[in-house]
Order: C-alpha cells, then sequence, then structure tokens
C-alpha cells in the first residue's frame, strides 16, 4: 500500500486508490464480480473483468436495484439507506482497514432489508470503528428482490446468497493487500443478511472462506420450501406479463422487475406441510430444501465458530410505528400465532404464561418476534452446540429505544449501532429516531463493540459457550447478565 494521501492497493482485478484519515484507509465500491446485466442478472456471479490503470475507490458507488423501503412513522434511512442509486456495477464492497496493518483479522458484514432493500451506503454500516479497533471490514451488496431471490427455473436458486460467497472469495484472494489475514475471516450479517450468513454457513460450497459467523436476528428456519417459492414466482410472472422462466425475465429492464417486486406482498405462502417462515412480510427469502438449521445439525457445512442472538422486542418494529401496537385485539395474536404454528392456541399460551400481565401488543409482538427470528435462532443455535469443535455463543439484546414515545423498545435492529460504534449519530436521535431522544448508557456501544471485535479476534466474545443443556445468553442492555435459557418456556413452545 502506497504512503500517498490517497493509498493505492493492487487486487488481483486490478489497482484502486482510496482514501487516508485519522489512520484509517477507506477504499468504497471495489468489483468482486462482474455487473449483473441482463440474463447476467439471473446466472450466477462471474468474475470481473481486469481494468488497466487506477480505478477511483473514493466515492460510493451503485447499489442494487431496489424500491425505498418505510416502516411507519421510525426513521429507518439509516439502516435501508436512501434507495436505489442505479448503476450496473453494483456487485461491489466497501473496505476500511487500520492504516499499515498485517495480517489482522477480518470482518465481511452482509446487511439487511428483507431480501429487497439495503446497500454499503446506509450510514449504520460505517466501518470506521472496526477499523480503529484493529480489524479490516468489508461491507457488501448483494442482488436483491427478483434478480436476488426469485426462484426461476432455467436460474440458481439463491443467486444473492451466490453473490455473498463470490465477495468471500475475493476477501480470500485479496484482503492480505489491505492488511487483512484471509486465514480469519468472521461472516456477519443482521435480518436478511443473518439468515443469508445462516445459510452460509450451512452450504459445503463455502466450507475454508471463513472461520467464524456472526448471526444477529436472522432465522435457521427462514427458507422457503421450492413448493412456497414457486408461488411467487407465478405471481410474478403474472405481474409481468412473461412465462415462470429466467429466459422471460432476461429482456426486463430493472426498473420492471423492482417495481413488480413491490406488488407480490401478501401472497399466503402456507402449505400443508409448512408455514411462512417470514410471516407474509416479504415475498422473498432463501429457497433451499433443507433448513440450515437443519443442515447443520446434520454436519453439513463450515466448521466455524458462531456467536447468536436476538432482540427481546423483536415484533415491535413491525406494530408500533404503524400504529398497530396499541389497537392490538386478542385476534390479532391468536391470527399471529396462526400464519406461525401448527397448534397456535398451545402457543399463545405458552407466551401467556411466560409474560403475566402482558398486553395484547405485548404478546402479539412476541409471537411475531419468535416466529420471525426467535425459533430460528433457538435451531441454529442448538445445533451448531451439538457439533463438536466450534464454539457456540448467545445474546440477547435488552437495551430499550425510547422512540415513538418510549414504546418502540428493545426492536428489531436496534443493536446495530452498537456493534459498529455508531450510537452518536445525529439520525439515530430523536423522537422518531431508531434510538430515540433519550442518551443510550455511555458505555453500551464500545463495550457491546469490543464483544464483537473480540469474537473476531479469539472466537470468544467474553463470556460462557452456549450447550443444549444451559443454553448461557448474555443479556446486553444497561446492564450485562448472563442468563441460562432465557424464554425457556416460550422456546419450548416452538420445539
Amino acid at each position: 500500500m502506497s504512503n500517498h494521501p490517497q493509498p493505492v492497493v493492487t487486487t488481483a482485478q486490478g489497482a484502486v486508490r482510496g482514501l487516508r484519515r485519522g489512520g484509517i484507509t477507506t477504499f468504497l465500491n471495489i468489483p468482486y464480480a462482474a455487473p449483473p446485466r441482463g440474463a447476467g442478472r439471473f446466472e450466477p456471479p462471474r468474475p470481473h473483468e481486469r481494468w488497466d490503470g487506477v480505478r477511483d475507490a473514493t466515492a460510493p458507488g451503485p447499489n442494487a436495484p431496489q424500491s425505498e423501503r418505510r416502516l411507519g412513522s421510525v426513521d429507518m434511512s439509516p439502516y435501508f439507506g436512501t434507495g436505489w442509486i442505479p448503476g450496473e456495477d453494483y456487485l461491489t464492497v466497501n473496505v476500511r482497514a487500520p492504516e499499515g496493518g498485517r495480517d489482522l483479522p477480518v470482518m465481511v458484514f452482509v446487511h439487511g432489508g428483507g431480501f429487497v432493500a439495503g446497500s454499503t451506503r446506509a450510514a449504520l454500516y460505517d466501518g470506521s470503528g472496526f477499523a480503529r479497533d484493529g480489524v479490516v471490514l468489508v461491507t457488501l451488496n448483494y442482488r436483491l428482490g427478483i434478480a436476488g431471490f426469485l426462484d426461476l427455473p432455467g436460474a440458481p436458486a439463491n443467486r444473492g446468497l451466490l453473490d455473498v460467497v463470490a465477495a468471500l472469495r475475493w476477501v480470500g484472494e485479496n484482503i492480505s493487500s489491505f492488511g487483512g489475514d484471509p486465514r480469519r475471516v468472521t461472516l456477519f450479517g443482521q435480518s436478511a443478511g443473518a439468515t443469508i450468513v445462516g445459510g452460509v454457513l450451512a452450504a459445503p460450497g463455502a466450507r475454508g472462506l471463513f472461520r467464524r459467523a456472526i448471526v444477529q436476528s436472522g432465522s435457521g428456519l427462514g427458507a422457503f420450501t421450492s413448493e412456497q417459492a414457486a408461488r411467487v414466482t407465478r405471481a410474478a410472472a403474472r405481474v409481468l406479463g412473461v412465462e415462470p422462466h429466467a429466459g422471460s425475465f432476461a429482456d426486463i429492464p430493472d426498473d420492471r422487475l423492482v417495481e413488480a417486486a413491490s406488488r407480490l406482498g401478501g401472497i399466503d405462502l402456507r402449505t400443508e406441510t409448512h408455514y411462512d417462515p417470514l410471516i407474509g412480510l416479504s415475498p422473498f427469502s432463501l429457497v433451499l430444501d433443507r433448513q440450515p438449521a437443519e443442515s447443520v445439525a446434520a454436519g453439513l457445512g463450515n466448521d466455524a465458530d458462531l456467536l447468536i442472538g436476538t432482540n427481546t422486542e423483536e415484533g415491535h418494529l413491525y406494530l408500533v410505528p404503524v400504529g398497530t401496537y396499541d389497537t392490538s385485539t386478542a385476534r390479532d395474536v391468536d391470527d399471529a400465532a396462526a400464519r406461525s404454528h401448527p397448534d397456535p392456541a398451545r402457543l399463545v399460551e405458552a407466551y401467556r404464561k411466560a409474560r403475566p400481565g402482558a398486553s395484547l401488543g405485548e404478546l402479539r409482538s412476541a409471537v411475531m418476534g419468535g416466529a420471525l427470528f426467535g425459533a430460528g435462532s433457538w435451531a441454529l443455535a442448538d445445533a451448531h452446540a451439538a457439533r463438536p469443535g466450534s464454539g457456540t455463543y448467545a445474546y440477547e439484546f435488552s437495551w430499550r429505544s425510547r422512540a415513538l414515545d418510549g414504546r418502540l423498545g428493545a426492536t428489531h435492529a436496534v443493536e446495530l449501532p452498537f456493534v459498529f460504534d455508531v450510537a452518536d449519530l445525529p439520525r439515530l436521535r430523536g423522537p422518531a429516531a431508531l434510538l430515540g431522544p433519550e442518551e443510550p448508557p455511555a458505555d453500551l456501544a464500545g463495550r457491546m463493540h469490543a464483544a464483537w471485535v473480540r469474537f473476531a479476534r479469539t472466537g470468544n466474545p467474553g463470556w460462557d459457550p452456549y450447550d443444549g443443556e444451559r443454553r448461557a445468553t448474555m443479556r446486553i442492555g444497561t446492564e450485562w447478565a448472563q442468563v441460562d435459557d432465557p424464554g425457556g418456556r416460550e422456546r419450548q413452545a416452538w420445539l
């Protein structure tokens, strides 16, 4: 790496010029795969052509085609970004690294967004905090929506996941030039990104590409069956007026695919044998014959250490900002259970017993959170812990945001500013912002961020490992406390 104010690094595809500031080097918009254009949008990722000269990597680039995504009255733009920035060459990574580092641990982050939104441009994913603490941080864009996850005959499934694997291969080939150690890679993600991480963890084809994994509010039971995915494919083909085959989609422009994806809500994906693991919140997910948790239990995939967890009030994000938390009825609670469980009455009873005095909104949120994230995280944690030789660690994030009149709580995504140590971002503060109007605990971001860095460096975040008996879990909030089998009664109801 050069000592010029704009450092130059040579990758396998060509040289890139970045930025140097405050002991941190930043490289933005480096391609890890060829632009997915035309029919190539429905093919596996291909290597990017080499370029001559030095490619500018000082400014953000385009991102995956997507529509702007809102969640009611809470400002989620720091999480989703500001929408689609068009451009074909969007299968790219951003790299932030300590200046002059060598053989440093590497962390590769996969953003969330319901498989239809998000990008490396989002303010939350500034990796400067990781670089400051001796980690090379890589964030990546991947194909979304129809291009990334619609299960099309004539096309490989899970193309967005294949993009993540391609980015990991790019890391293995190139990250040493940025000061990282390709043998010490931690793959981590949140929400849809965490579910993708679980899928990569279970994929034999990704073996050896990473050493550790972190699953933040994902699900090891979040994949669609082929039958469920085919319903979405038929609906997309009807909206677009074409045959449900990759060849028929090849010439449709990106903006039409994005518009069509936005019209696919409300499809009933329940079958005789399976429930919709996303309870109607997204028509896209991984498509697998066997759930990642089941594959891990069968001994498939990567022998990586695992840090996995959820937030205490995940479901609040889908109710409070749209005004349906306080108006929840007993029928709403029953309907949420019926969408996600073969014995909804038993499920609701377990939640009522575990939460005496809970409001109907709290029960509805808890059932939704369990369906979306809890059950699948517990299943993946148990499956991983049963395998010899790899460490398993669990957490529960419990700090409550006081946003939206104090009701947003320890909801989905609220842990991210603390993981990335960006809780002081102005956009995150205010009555309708993710972290609310009040100051979070002064040391929470530093301490949580340090635990993630420690896990990437050593494989141990700083508390007892998780096993199938104790199920030791670190509850992270204003106070930190290690608890055994949190939510045990609710957990049992999902088994």
